[in-house]
């Protein structure tokens, strides 16, 4: 046996994450669907640690305690993005999209934990190839698998990893096609204008001093949210994860900051932050799952999987469509919608980009979608509702 100490696992889940790198550089079919860098690396190094455990040739256990740190930091980026003022400019059309996300987040799990009792496995694993990898892609399902591995349920990381990359081919090959669906039949053409994306402006080169304040706002929601996720859990008994929580803290720390003290937060520094936590806690996830314990849980997996992209389709094109106006506008968000409810955020850009490309533009998808996709769905509903599944069936 080898074992890696927690030095050595760090380094290696960087290595991975650049490995993944420059091989979504150059495969085709890793760069057209979005597979996330540390996706391809982590799991080249789960099949590798698989191969070599079941040829009996040596078994590889790693030091990943650094990959809650990672994690909890990733969640609490989202939530410093999380300001209100966007909301005020997204107007009625993102309320309307929020709440119909929001549906997407609880028929997701319904259908995960429905069929999970259907095919004869533990509802918690429905739950993972629910709306926790559907809406929450491989952050989440690396999330949340902890958390439902913690309840004494074994290879909820691997489905949860297994669904998110799944999900992620799904939704850039749906979002596509349906849109243009729905532009032909109609008959659906732009309104006049360019492509304008809401994007905080900052064009300052990141400093020191900046850089660490930024530092000292995710610190501090963190040591909070922790706290107050400990605390909840132990006056409840519900299971509250510590990210969930500090989540929730950082959306409070921005929102108070962008009020009283102005230009505190720098997006810019916060995104990079979290994008380098987001790598390396996905990196070590992948890495570290073991695929030899979900065989034979592959058939059920898939079997879910598709039934989750069929209903979320047609759920798209008949409720969606409709309640968000049935335009062209609508059209293009739907094909958005797709790429982040049935993957991530990247994709949801790839599959607007690629319909407007072809059909004209869309201002009000490339404000509404991003701001939804990449934090509001995951603060005001997926979290509330998939820790209410959980508590339901721990």
């Amino acid at each position: 046996m080898i074992e890696l100490n927690q030095i050595t696992t760090l380094f290696l889940a960087v290595a991975l994450y650049l490995l993944g790198m420059a091989l979504v550089n150059r495969i085709g079919f890793l760069n057209r669907f979005l597979i996330p860098a540390p996706v391809v690396g982590g799991l080249i190094f789960a099949i590798l640690a698989l191969v070599l455990k079941t040829t009996g040739i040596v078994e590889i256990t790693l030091d990943t305690s650094l990959q809650s740190l990672f994690m909890i930091a990733f969640f609490t980026t989202v939530g410093l993005g999380a300001s209100f003022k966007l909301i005020k400019l997204g107007g009625k059309l993102l309320v309307i999209y929020l709440l119909l996300c929001g549906v997407t987040v609880f028929l997701q799990n319904v259908i995960g934990v429905s069929f999970a009792q259907l095919f004869g496995i533990d509802p918690l694993l429905g739950v993972m190839a629910g709306a926790v990898s559907m809406n929450g892609g491989h952050g989440g399902a690396a999330a949340y698998g902890q958390t439902i591995e913690g309840l004494g349920v074994s290879s909820a990381l691997t489905i949860g990893m297994a669904a998110a990359t799944l999900g992620l081919i799904c939704g850039s090959l749906t979002g596509g096609p349906v849109a243009r669906y729905l532009i032909k039949k109609h008959d659906l053409k732009p309104a006049s204008g360019e492509i304008e994306e809401y994007v905080e402006k900052d064009e300052k080169p990141i400093q020191e001093r900046s850089f660490m304040i930024q530092v000292a706002l995710i610190t501090f929601s963190m040591a909070v949210g922790t706290y107050l996720g400990d605390l909840f859990t132990n006056v409840t008994g519900f299971v509250l994860p510590s990210y969930i929580g500090a989540m929730f803290v950082a959306v409070i720390v921005r929102n108070l900051a962008d009020r009283f003290i102005k230009g505190t937060v720098n997006m810019k520094e916060i995104n990079l932050i979290g994008d380098v936590s987001l790598a390396i806690f996905l990196s070590m996830a992948l890495m570290s799952i073991k695929l030899w314990e979900v065989a034979d849980l592959a058939l059920p997996l898939i079997g879910i999987i598709l039934i989750q992209v069929i209903v979320i389709v047609l759920y798209a094109i008949f409720v969606m469509f409709r309640m968000l106006g049935k335009d062209y506008d609508a059209a293009v968000m739907i094909s958005g919608f797709l790429g982040h409810g049935l993957g991530a955020t990247p994709n949801a850009m790839a599959n607007m980009s690629a319909t407007v490309s072809k059909y004209g533009p869309s201002r009000t998808a490339f404000l509404v979608v991003p701001i939804v996709g990449a934090f509001l769905i995951d603060v005001v509903f997926s979290a509330p509702i998939i820790i209410a599944t959980i508590n339901l069936f721990k």
